[in-house]
């Protein structure tokens, strides 16, 4: 019997008064960290290149929409002085956009052009992120950044996605080192490590390759994908107060995958 994921029923108000912007949150784990950040009680800036799912998700959860190229360093400035300026602070910042393109591949065959665009979208996006909502949480003495990194970014893989597998661990990396930074202001800084999630991206990756979602699955002690619920609460878990001493580290929310070497069959 596999576990369930978490529902609202089980929602502690934990987040009340704080500022949460979130990107790529019009699908996947954004919009379910969306639902459950205002669920939480928090003001809930909803971030995302595609204006039609972005609007949507800040109707859902009576948030602000901003359109955001994540890529482009005054586009995510502008985002984060769009949260202060509405809310008056930026408290958490969900760094979550991220692509996973089918031309990024084994390292025999992807392309350099590839390796470019995924490296922009999942590594120098954080970056810039990061870089924009510092300054604001060190005027305040405190806030809390969740970075989207994966499981790939502490294992290998045979079945390779090469640019993506780098690019989050550099994510990895960067979270400890600015965990570590600003510690002693109050800021924590962590790299959320989600195994593969039923999202679209999933979706749409594995049903063009059922024998690529097959391989993987074999690998999960828990016998199946996350669901973004599930990834939503541990996001929820580190931008509140219950993980006021879990900082610079890479948290694994992946059924096990990491821990196994021989799965049940």
């Amino acid at each position: 019997m596999t576990d369930t994921p978490a529902t609202e029923t089980s929602v502690s108000r934990r987040l009340i008064g704080r500022t949460a912007v979130v990107t790529g949150a019009g699908s996947g784990i954004g919009l379910a960290t969306a639902r459950r950040f205002a669920a939480e009680g928090a003001r809930v800036v909803c971030a995302d290149i595609d204006e039609t799912a972005g609007k949507a998700a800040a109707e859902e959860v009576g948030g602000l929409f901003v359109r955001v190229d994540v890529t482009d360093a005054e586009e995510v400035e502008a985002l984060y002085k769009a949260a202060f300026d509405a809310y008056g602070s930026v408290d958490i910042a969900f760094n979550n956009a991220g692509i996973s393109p089918p031309e990024d591949d084994s390292i025999l065959t992807t392309g350099l052009e590839a390796w470019k665009r995924v490296q922009e979208v999942n590594l120098t996006s954080v970056y810039l992120c990061c870089k924009a909502a510092l300054p604001y949480m060190r005027r305040q003495g405190k806030g809390s950044i969740i970075n989207t990194a994966s499981f790939v970014a502490v294992m290998g893989a045979a079945t390779s996605q090469i640019s993506y597998t780098a690019s989050k661990g550099g994510v990895l990396a960067m979270s400890r080192e600015l965990g570590v930074q600003f510690a002693r202001e109050g800021i924590r800084v962590n790299a959320l490590c989600p195994g593969p999630v039923n999202t679209p991206l999933l979706q749409e990756l594995f049903a063009k390759d059922p024998e690529r979602a097959a391989r993987r699955l074999v690998h999960i002690p828990a016998g199946r994908f996350a669901e973004a619920e599930e990834i939503a609460a541990a996001v929820a878990f580190l931008a509140s107060d219950d993980a006021s001493f879990v900082n610079a580290t890479d948290f694994l929310v992946d059924g096990g995958i990491a821990g196994a070497y021989v799965t049940p069959v």
